[in-house]
């Protein structure tokens, strides 16, 4: 039985990529260059706002992001981003079916829920405000919450602290690579949703533990371990060939 869930935010609970891609064309066009296609700029989500600009940059000037890194320019670029971002965000994003109900039902089953994010925290919970998602999550932790963020161990061994929950009871719930690796860095099992953004590739070529169709698996697996802990196991025993 799992007593605590994390949940990755872009992609997992909500599709963002509309705001995030008309922000970085803000900036792109105020700099001058083209617009990019929103089919690209769901490649360069999930490492954060910063990974993001110096991606959408590098593609655009013909720059190489390792230049981009090693310079002073991005902080240019990440004010630009946060201005037209606070305008953007929650414009064009929208809640994944399955997630309200899901994470209601968990909410009743007295399951602590908890959120990981690589953006930043004034921008995770205006999502999550604007949304109306906030008050099912303790703690919110984002890119800029603590020393390290994802796929650094750290927001999870943070949130196993906060719950008191050992590493066997906690399940992380994403949409990406990061999240994957996310889980095995901290010891703790991780399963993915197949609608996310994972850098245009198929998240099962990641081998996470478990692919599941949406949130409502979830409840399932918590509403079947409830009656026969046993089920922890063999719920998704039919799904084994997608691991």
């Amino acid at each position: 039985m799992y007593d605590l869930i994390l949940f990755d935010l872009d992609g997992t609970l909500v599709d963002t990529a509309g705001d995030i891609c008309d922000t970085a064309n803000d900036v792109l066009l105020e700099l001058g260059f083209a617009a990019v296609d929103e089919t690209l700029a769901r490649t360069w989500i999930g490492q954060g706002s910063r990974e993001l600009m110096i991606r959408a940059y590098a593609h655009a000037s013909g720059m190489a992001e390792s230049e981009l890194r090693a310079g002073s320019g991005v902080e240019c670029l990440m004010e630009l981003f946060t201005r037209y971002h606070t305008q953007r965000c929650g414009q064009r994003s929208s809640v994944f079916p399955q997630v309200r109900e899901s994470l209601q039902a968990l909410r009743e089953m007295d399951i602590g829920m908890a959120v990981l994010t690589n953006r930043e925290m004034r921008f995770a919970r205006m999502v999550l405000e604007r949304h109306e998602l906030q008050d099912y999550f303790d703690p919110v932790i984002a890119g800029d919450t603590l020393p390290a963020k994802k796929p650094d161990a750290l927001p999870v061994e943070y949130c196993l602290r906060e719950h008191g929950v050992e590493r066997k009871h906690a399940l992380l719930i994403g949409d990406s690579a990061v999240d994957i690796a996310t889980g095995r860095n901290a010891g703790i099992d991780c399963w993915v949703v197949p609608y996310g953004y994972n850098g245009g590739r198929a998240v099962i070529e990641d081998a996470p533990d478990r692919m599941i169709g949406d949130l409502s698996w979830v409840v399932a697996h918590a509403r079947a371990c409830a009656l026969d802990p046993s089920n922890r196991r063999n719920l998704f025993q039919e799904n084994v060939s997608w691991r």
